[in-house]
């Protein structure tokens, strides 16, 4: 009677891993929105603690099975051999559902570190368009153009690393079929985005740096009419101070 209850139990354990392998593992998933690889991800794990739990389950059978074996030979060594290919296939569940479920893990994480990167850039993008809108109106003052062009090259300045994980993480999920669409929309929105700004801010840079170097030059010959200016009063006064003649003076002095 025991060996017959051993025999049943095997073949309930044998049928509850044939429906796990197709409930968890034969099952064609579709990730196209981020709630539905959510909760793929949670149901996956919840599979690998079933699994998991039915170790002890697994573990009497094989307990049981032994003892019955030293009792009754005969009987003992059919049922080892029905044992041993329930272990087999018990193991090979195990690493399978755990397969999936740390490959699962690993998209889910991909997917947080891209929304992550998108965050950091999309911040970028606001302080680089602020910084373009600031350049505009300004005073006409050499200081000012100066500082907002060095405003906005400090933010041009900023490294491609993250545009790079972006790229690189969103093609490796659409590669993989999951969340295609959405990532396409949010990569062709981020990268349109991205691409009108910076056209957009270089073309600022280079028309204050050319503003820049005209303010510059105007300053410069300013300066210089200022000087000569100077020199020109410096002698008119030397001139009146001595009393001198104005039909004596050089042409220009007159």
């Amino acid at each position: 009677e025991k060996a017959v209850n051993l025999k049943k139990d095997l073949a309930e354990m044998q049928e509850w891993m044939t429906q796990a392998e197709e409930e968890y593992l034969e099952k064609d998933f579709e990730y196209k929105s981020p709630e539905e690889l959510e909760n793929a991800v949670e149901e996956m794990k919840r599979a690998k603690e079933d699994v998991l739990q039915k170790e002890v389950r697994v573990k009497i059978l094989k307990d049981n099975i032994k003892m019955l074996a030293a009792k009754v030979p005969s009987s003992g060594e059919d049922l080892a051999t029905e044992l041993n290919v329930v272990l087999e296939n018990y193991q090979l569940l195990c690493n399978r559902i755990r397969g999936k479920c740390h490959t699962l893990e690993e998209v889910w994480s991909c997917w947080i570190e891209l929304l992550q990167y998108l965050d950091l850039e999309t911040a970028w993008l606001n302080s680089l368009e602020e910084r373009v809108q600031m350049t505009e109106n300004l005073p006409d003052k050499l200081d000012s153009v100066n500082d907002a062009l060095e405003s906005l090259e400090s933010v041009l300045r900023h490294p491609a690393d993250n545009r790079t994980q972006i790229r690189e993480l969103g093609q490796t999920l659409i590669d993989g079929g999951i969340l295609d669409d959405i990532i396409s929309e949010k990569l062709e929105a981020f990268n349109a985005r991205y691409e009108e700004l910076s056209h957009l801010a270089v073309s600022r840079q280079i028309a204050l740096e050319q503003q820049l170097q005209t303010m510059r030059e105007t300053d410069h010959m300013l300066q210089v009419l200022q000087e000569n200016l100077a020199e020109l009063d410096r002698q008119l006064t030397s001139y009146l101070t001595d009393r001198v003649d104005a039909f004596q003076m050089p042409q220009e002095a007159q």
